[in-house]
């Protein structure tokens, strides 16, 4: 019976773990409002921001109690929380509130929450965001924060998450940084090797985009690209590295948009 007992009680604190943790968990007002202002839990914010997204989508005017917020949100240091917001904000393209802050997230530090920012821009109809589209379709250099020398063990082709160890920098009086990642890709280039000293600003490597977010860029770009983008989209259409068949077919049916457009 103890063992029993024991085991009943570890499978439900895993359930109720999983279950309030699940960001498929339907939350009513009270629990959006509370989750909204909950920033020492990342995860219940993140929570409330996906389910406003699809009352955003199913057009809840009710949705719009929480606009102050969400714009908030877009302003806060912490990055999971503008680049959430910035998706959101997408769903409601009447806004002008959210088309300001869009525009305001293209300048953003992180590369994602300004990829997000151009998507959602996207669905308003604006071009503003192309250049960030246009950028996701090539490799990102990742720069050194300080000067120093550099040591990684990571080689080119490795693939890499978001957050992704990359390189460590050893200053010049002792001081140690670590060079994290901001987006989930594959390494391009190794720009500056093992033992090399780098200026501050130098890059220490390229890294390739993610398949969705190549994917999500040439969608966008089928909306509001130029001629002058072929060139970059055209390469993807004729095929690149080990990337899926999908990414080849949406940049020849970007390619034919953009055609479509110019003639």
């Amino acid at each position: 019976m103890p063992i029993l007992v024991l085991a009943i009680l570890f499978a439900s604190a895993t359930f109720l773990t999983w279950y309030f943790t699940w960001f498929g968990r339907e939350l009513s007002d009270a629990d959006i409002s509370r989750y909204l202002a909950d920033e020492k839990h990342p995860r219940h914010v993140q929570h409330a921001l996906l389910q406003l997204q699809e009352r955003l989508e199913k057009h809840d005017p009710g949705a719009r109690q929480w606009y102050p917020k969400i714009i908030e949100l877009s302003l806060n240091a912490e990055p999971e929380f503008r680049l959430t917001a910035a998706w959101a904000m997408g769903f409601d393209n009447q806004s002008n509130e959210f088309h300001q802050a869009l525009t305001n997230l293209l300048r953003d530090g992180e590369p994602l929450v300004r990829r997000n920012a151009a998507l959602a821009l996207v669905r308003f109809n604006d071009p503003a965001g192309r250049e960030v589209l246009l950028a996701t379709l090539e490799p990102y250099p990742v720069r050194a924060p300080t000067a120093g020398m550099v040591s990684s063990t990571l080689g080119q082709g490795s693939i890499v998450s978001r957050g992704t160890l990359l390189a460590r920098i050893a200053g010049p009086d002792n001081s140690a940084s670590e060079v994290r990642s901001p987006l989930p890709g594959r390494i391009n280039k190794i720009a500056a090797a093992n033992g090399s000293a780098l200026a501050s600003g130098e890059a220490i490597l390229l890294i390739d985009s993610d398949e969705n977010s190549i994917w999500e860029a040439l969608r966008g770009l089928a909306l509001i690209g130029r001629a002058e983008d072929l060139s970059e989209v055209e390469r993807y259409a004729r095929g690149v590295d080990s990337l899926p068949e999908r990414i080849k077919e949406q940049a020849a049916l970007t390619a034919k948009a953009i055609q479509s457009r110019i003639n």
